[in-house]
């Protein structure tokens, strides 16, 4: 063996074993040195730990969409390919060059519930076909299928609904009911609809969010919200986030909350619950900016009749709390929830 060699490693290992003999020389001399790498010594926050526990147990044994081999087993494979293919791509068929009808502005159902409704914590439909019919306080009444996707196209698409008996119509519920054929009734499973963010302590900004919307939102959606059409002009690629062609404002995405929670743990477009790229206060921000533009209205005075069962983040009024339409709009909205936990029967 060439000596250089044999020399080399000699040195490396006279190194090792001097290093090893300082380490056991302090620890003999100074004992408690140890007990800065214990447990005992690493501080943790507990509110940071115990979030990040709450996510972890939130994020694991998510429901998913059926196998795609399972719909060559259904009889009525077709319709539901159909349902599918309205929600992903709903303005090629209804939207204002719609080839069946002319009902929407021109955003897809997808653009709201992401992947076709299937996508976890995308805003999807897993538990539609578990929990409709059901009560529900906005309208004070049992909704069925028929009106929760109406609701759809009356407010995200501010459009007119379907007939109950149309051919489009009855295709989408078999697709939704396809999406949640396995889950137990009355059940809501992981994943399900959005994984909502804890709250800021402090009203949103509309600057604040601005930057962010510059920063991270305007390469898709435009500078001015507008989005992005398709060559042949009958969908967007990126939908338009305010303006005469986004949802109104008694569209859910209009409640700070879901959209906030929406855009957290879906957007950049890509995102998802597993690689988020907002912060909880950039995702709130953005909302309190997106949410402040200008976009149609809808007369909403059959909304909530019981004014008791607002949500808190519902910015019109009247309500049975005391505070102002302004605060339910940006908040801060932990004294609102506060005042409805001491006062509530």
């Amino acid at each position: 063996m060439d000596i250089t060699k044999i020399l080399a490693r000699s040195i490396k290992l006279i190194y090792v074993l001097l290093g090893l003999s300082i380490v056991t020389i302090l620890l003999f001399l100074f004992p408690s040195i140890t007990g800065l790498f214990t447990s005992e010594n690493i501080k943790i926050d507990p509110e940071t730990e115990q979030a990040k526990q709450t996510l972890d147990s939130a994020f694991t044994n998510l429901w998913t969409a059926p196998a795609e081999w399972r719909l060559s087993t259904k009889p009525n494979k077709a319709e539901i390919l159909y349902g599918k293919e309205l929600i992903a791509h709903t303005a090629r068929y209804l939207g204002p060059n719609g080839s069946v009808m002319s009902i929407s502005n021109g955003l897809n159902c997808q653009n709201c519930h992401l992947d076709a409704g299937s996508k976890p914590f995308g805003n999807n439909y897993f538990a539609v076909n578990s929990t409709y019919p059901k009560m529900r306080a906005r309208s004070g009444k049992i909704e069925d299928k028929v009106k929760r996707i109406n609701d759809c196209f009356e407010r995200s698409l501010n459009g007119s609904g379907l007939a109950a008996d149309s051919k489009e119509m009855k295709a989408m519920i078999a697709y939704i009911d396809y999406l949640g054929e396995d889950v137990p009734k009355k059940e809501k499973p992981r994943g399900t609809g959005l994984f909502k963010i804890k709250e800021l302590n402090r009203a949103l900004s509309k600057t604040n969010g601005e930057k962010i919307y510059l920063e991270k939102c305007q390469s898709c959606h435009g500078a001015e919200g507008q989005g992005v059409l398709t060559a042949d002009g009958k969908e967007y690629t990126y939908p338009p986030l305010w303006g005469a062609h986004s949802y109104n404002d008694g569209a859910g995405l209009y409640r700070m909350s879901n959209f906030a929670s929406y855009v957290k743990y879906n957007m950049p477009f890509g995102v998802s619950y597993e690689n988020p790229q907002l912060t909880d206060e950039e995702a709130w921000d953005l909302a309190g900016y997106v949410n402040q533009m200008p976009r149609p209205s809808k007369d909403l005075s059959q909304d909530w009749p019981d004014i008791s069962k607002k949500p808190f983040d519902h910015p019109f009024g009247p309500y049975k709390d005391p505070f102002p339409e302004t605060q339910h709009k940006i908040g801060p909205y932990k004294p609102i929830k506060d005042w409805y936990k001491n006062n509530s029967k």
